[in-house]
């Protein structure tokens, strides 16, 4: 009975988070839509982008101290809660601001629900089936994001942005529903301490220096509005850190930095995610500001690369345990290298097919890294360290994630200050500046160890 109770509780959270990972690209197709209905530039809609990644990333270390502090059924009412008020607020939001005040609630709930449904599995899932489990729950949880600028662009050929919200919000409603119905009551406890003083000084930290990053293109680089934010958020991260140290409950527990791979393959993950959520939003403004195509098309470039990494993504994982880490992380860099240069060479007539190739052979290079860089990170640690290196490591991914859409959209609004054909130039200088994230890469996978002479085994990820 209890094995049935945890299954139908893991189906129905893996149902609901599948979903808040998805809302996470799924509003890349439409931001060209929404710069011509709220009349923003791109560094201004790269907003509703990145303050949903980065309060993702917010709610990771917050969100331990969540399951700690209240039973799986509460806390995940709560956050399927948060995520449909902020789904419904989008859908009727009058301005672009309360747009991205909206994606901000949205991004909070669903920040929530993805370490819930990790913790549940580990915790209580069967001993024999957690493999297999967890592997479904990844195989969820990577898919989704990836095919989010597909599926907006099917929305949007035909109805506006707000169906980008109100198509979630039945599915919220079910997971809500099916929530309070089903999910069991798993009395908690703990009263674990908070960080409060880690949590406001890491958020200053970030968001200034996205904001800086954000002005880039429409402020002078000396000015308060750039450099002066960037120093700022630099100032508040190096005292976040120091200030980590002496606490006995940190927010991150950076002690996981002592392992040198954990370092090398986390650096590496940074910039392959920067790329990869900032070739995103590149392509859907190439096709519909630049090519002046629908969304549907810009969403069809994008579904090639996707479905490869659908369905190489567990290949990926088995691949790891029977070839060095530093060879499949080297072959999907040169793949991915190669791919980005193509795209730096696109011009306003390239068709969707070479488009979509070039995403795709992307994409390939991309799935043959990812699984294998977090088994890597991961495998290292000693045991009792493996839930602070997943929260560091998926905090990083994510900030990396809103950091580097910044650059890439500030490179692209630069350029744009020029005219439509400097969009285009700018467009071509973001995945040039991908291509030179991924050399920097490369470099730093010399450093890589084969995972078959670590002292610790390592498990494969697929």
């Amino acid at each position: 009975m209890k094995d049935q109770r945890i299954a139908r509780s893991l189906v129905i959270m893996v149902f609901g988070t599948f979903f808040g990972l998805l809302c996470s690209t799924l509003m890349n197709t439409g931001l060209p839509q929404l710069m011509r209905v709220f009349s923003v530039s791109e560094g201004t809609v790269q907003w509703i982008i990145n303050a949903y990644m980065l309060t993702n990333a917010m709610m990771i270390p917050l969100s331990a101290y969540l399951i700690w502090r209240w039973s799986f059924r509460t806390l995940f009412i709560i956050a399927t809660a948060v995520f449909l008020v902020g789904t419904v607020g989008g859908a009727v939001a009058p301005t672009f601001w309360t747009v991205v005040i909206a994606r901000v609630v949205q991004a909070a709930g669903a920040g929530i629900m993805m370490p819930l449904v990790n913790v549940l599995a580990i915790r209580y899932a069967e001993s024999k089936k957690k493999g297999t489990i967890m592997g479904i729950i990844g195989l969820a949880f990577n898919f989704s994001p990836i095919i989010g600028p597909t599926v907006s662009g099917l929305i949007l050929d035909d109805l506006s942005w707000r169906w980008l919200f109100l198509v979630i919000v039945p599915f919220s409603v079910l997971t809500l529903v099916a929530a309070v119905i089903q999910l069991p009551r798993i009395p908690h406890n703990e009263n674990p301490h908070f960080d409060t003083r880690g949590m406001a000084i890491v958020s200053i930290g970030l968001w200034a220096l996205l904001m800086g990053l954000s002005n880039v293109s429409t402020s002078p680089f000396w000015t308060w509005q750039v450099l002066g934010l960037l120093v700022v958020g630099a100032v508040a991260l190096v005292i976040f850190y120091f200030s980590q140290r002496g606490v006995k409950a940190p927010l991150i527990n950076f002690s996981v930095m002592a392992y040198d791979q954990f370092v090398v393959a986390t650096l590496i993950n940074m910039l392959i995610v920067a790329t990869m959520f900032g070739n995103t939003i590149l392509l859907p403004l190439l096709v519909q500001n630049v090519q002046q195509k629908s969304a549907l098309v810009s969403g069809l470039v994008i579904l090639p690369g996707a479905l490869v990494t659908g369905f190489l993504s567990r290949l990926s994982g088995r691949l790891y345990g029977r070839l060095s880490v530093r060879r499949l992380v080297l072959f999907g860099l040169v793949v991915d290298g190669a791919g980005t240069l193509f795209q730096a060479t696109i011009g306003a007539a390239s068709g969707p097919v070479v488009l979509a190739l070039f995403q795709a052979v992307r994409q390939l290079g991309l799935v043959s890294m990812l699984i294998p860089l977090q088994t890597h990170a991961l495998g290292i640690l000693p045991f009792d360290l493996v839930p602070d290196g997943v929260a560091t490591f998926n905090t990083i991914r994510q900030v990396a994630a809103s950091l580097g859409t910044a650059v890439l959209v500030s490179v692209v609004g630069l350029m744009g200050q020029w005219g439509h054909r400097g969009t285009l130039f700018g467009i071509q200088a973001g995945f040039a500046t991908c291509f030179i994230f991924l050399v920097a890469a490369m470099m730093i996978a010399g450093r890589l160890k084969n995972q078959f002479k670590l002292g610790r085994p390592t498990v494969s990820a697929g």
